[in-house]
């Protein structure tokens, strides 16, 4: 048990999954030396990791609390020194997955003990922003983790009550004019300074991600009429999107609006604890 761990547990997985961040910190403490915070809000989470010392920090969250500690250690300019681990707990969870970080918490727990380190690409913007998954165009609602008008960390009986009142209470009639539908964006979208759709064409999505070997897979798609439109796919190290103002979903978050916004590949900035094999 040489190896020192700090871990740093997210406020949001305590209010939402007591128990499993419980199981994590057990199966953590038996295995190594683990010094646990547990932080109230972010400018305390951003104190415990920036005094770590010499402890490897282990996240217990949910993908905002881990894409929040990386964000912290690229704008520190740590991330390359530092070997990250998480382990999932709380409303949204999947970037950890499409990371690698297994779903079940003793495994994840296992996985910060027994795994090894894998350096993975991610995309940073021009603004320092960084982009662990995904980034699409335009931002796409994330699926609620639990029911309309809950909000996320609710108390299950909180729950039992509002669905109660719902039960007997009757709902009143309302008549809601319906929104109207967005119009579909018209961007420019350059790979590595090449233009691969420009503003002329109306577009249904565009998507981001990083890839490997420092090139990050590109996929619009145009506004299908009738027959099914292919995307339009491309593989590149820098991609700038402008336009008219424009909102993404980048991994858990909402950004923008925006007119223009350039992302480029950092190979292997990410260190991130994974399982063997």
């Amino acid at each position: 048990m040489s190896e020192q761990l700090l871990v740093v547990v997210d406020p949001v997985a305590r209010r939402t999954d007591g128990e499993s961040v419980r199981i994590a910190k057990d199966v953590l403490s038996a295995g190594a030396a683990t010094k646990v915070c547990l932080p109230e809000d972010a400018e305390e989470f951003t104190r415990a990791l920036t005094r770590r010392g010499s402890r490897r920090p282990v996240v217990i969250g949910d993908d905002r609390s881990l894409v929040r500690a990386v964000s912290l250690l690229h704008r520190r300019r740590e991330l390359s020194g530092c070997a990250l681990s998480v382990v999932p707990v709380g409303p949204c969870l999947s970037v950890a997955r499409s990371l690698g970080v297994p779903a079940g918490t003793v495994a994840a727990a296992r996985a910060v003990l027994e795994g090894r380190e894998r350096r993975l690409d991610v995309l940073v913007d021009d603004s320092d922003g960084v982009v662990l998954g995904a980034l699409r165009i335009p931002s796409v609602p994330l699926t609620p983790a639990y029911g309309p008008g809950e909000p996320a960390g609710a108390h299950p009986w909180l729950r039992t009550c509002q669905s109660l009142v719902r039960i007997l209470v009757p709902a009143r009639p309302q008549r809601v004019a319906p929104a109207p539908a967005p119009a579909p964006p018209r961007l420019r979208v350059e790979v590595d300074d090449e233009t691969l759709v420009d503003l002329g064409l109306p577009l249904e999505a565009v998507s981001v991600t990083p890839g490997a070997a420092g090139l990050a897979h590109v996929e619009v798609r145009p506004l299908s009429v009738g027959a099914e439109a292919s995307p339009l796919l491309a593989r590149g190290h820098r991609v700038t999107v402008s336009g008219p103002d424009f909102r993404y979903r980048a991994d858990a978050t909402e950004a923008g609006p925006v007119r223009r916004r350039t992302w480029t590949v950092w190979e292997g900035a990410l260190g991130l604890v994974l399982p063997e094999g």
